[in-house]
């Protein structure tokens, strides 16, 4: 199931945007082997496996990579995969003796996909980083917070899974379906910079035509409008304001019971503070969910701010299905959807090591093999 049935790619354990983007890839219907080191010998924040849902839909394969015997039953693997993909620093896997030159002679139809935060090159290639280090500088983080604030980390969705998980699982599809017609691999070289830098281009556009301002709180989407902003409502909740069209913003206007000749004209960025402090005034009057009950099935583009357990939970994502409960552990369904090649979950996270005899002798491993490899220390 899955329009990716079919292709093969083996994921060297890691953090954040790396497990990500095997996620995505896996949910599609990829067969996703996951090479892992010892149990409790991961890095970054400890998650019990079983509840961490990035590792969803794929086997795992305990190898030691610091054996020969290890890095050899790696090759072996990547031999007869369509993929690879990896977030080491530069220079990791070269000398684990599973670099690109490696791996391609081992397998010349190979997409080798890396993930680092600033790429395989440049003065900044090996330095260390986090999602809010790499937006910071890709310029993103600077448009991200309150008018006369300091910047605020939108948690790591922007760098880590946007501007890295996203655009290494896209690489991986374009190499793949590239090398299926010219029978050649490549490396996949994916920056967390270069990704955010990209999800900001249409900032790009605005700045080229000197519309947008390097303050922040003073544009139309960083909430400088009035009309795309959160309001406080009279229980503590928030609703979420995004009328930035003409009838929507109309719509919001005669919902919020103000008179439209009173806002206009919209874009006027002198009087977006006074108007702040109105509409501020005016969300004040009514719970959270008394203004969704007005607008929310409305065309005034007003939403309520909903907790991850509210979100679940909203009827609209329950009739879409869009959070499942698989094996106890609830979580976001596989996206997008496919009229004909569904995606579907097809296991839970794995234990490291958990699907070892089974995936090695599926790849042709005898049993006396993967006995001797484990004799050898090759295998966890």
């Amino acid at each position: 199931m899955g329009p990716l049935a079919g292709i093969t790619i083996i994921e060297l354990a890691g953090i954040g945007p790396g497990p990500f983007a095997a996620m995505l890839l896996s949910d599609m219907g990829a067969n996703i082997i996951r090479i892992d080191r010892a149990a409790g010998d991961e890095p970054g924040i400890r998650v019990p496996y079983r509840m961490n849902v990035m590792n969803r839909g794929r086997r795992s394969v305990a190898v030691n990579l610091k054996s020969p015997a290890g890095v050899e039953t790696v090759l072996k693997l990547i031999e007869k995969a369509d993929g690879l993909v990896e977030g080491f620093r530069p220079g990791v896997t070269e000398r684990l003796g599973l670099g690109p030159d490696t791996c391609l002679a081992r397998n010349p139809r190979l997409v080798y996909g890396r993930m680092t935060g600033y790429g395989q090159d440049g003065p900044m290639a090996t330095v260390a980083g986090h999602d809010i280090n790499y937006i910071a500088l890709s310029g993103m983080l600077s448009m991200i917070g309150e008018r006369d604030r300091k910047p605020v980390a939108p948690l790591n969705l922007v760098g880590d899974f946007g501007g890295g998980g996203m655009f290494l699982a896209f690489g991986m599809v374009c190499g793949i379906l590239e090398a299926r017609g010219s029978g050649k691999g490549q490396v996949v070289d994916t920056a967390m910079v270069e990704g955010a830098a990209m999800l900001g281009n249409i900032f790009q556009g605005f700045r080229a035509l000197g519309q947008l301002s390097p303050k922040r709180g003073d544009n139309v989407l960083d909430g400088g409008a009035h009309f795309y902003d959160t309001y406080e409502t009279k229980d503590g909740g928030y609703m979420a304001i995004g009328a930035i069209e003409a009838p929507f913003y109309k719509k919001l206007l005669e919902l919020m019971g103000l008179n439209q000749a009173e806002f206009e004209p919209q874009m006027d960025k002198a009087r977006w503070p006074a108007w702040k402090e109105r509409f501020a005034q005016v969300f004040k009057t009514k719970t959270r969910d008394e203004w969704a009950k007005i607008m929310m099935h409305e065309d005034a583009c007003a939403m309520p701010v909903l907790s991850m357990d509210e979100a679940s939970a909203h009827p609209h994502n329950k009739a879409r299905g869009s959070f499942v409960s698989f094996e106890g552990v609830e979580q976001a369904a596989p996206a997008p959807r496919f009229s004909r090649t569904k995606p579907e979950l097809k296991q839970p996270p794995s234990e490291p090591g958990e699907h070892t005899n089974a995936v090695l002798t599926e790849f042709g491993f005898s049993a006396a093999e993967i006995a001797k490899l484990r004799e050898q220390g090759g295998l966890i």
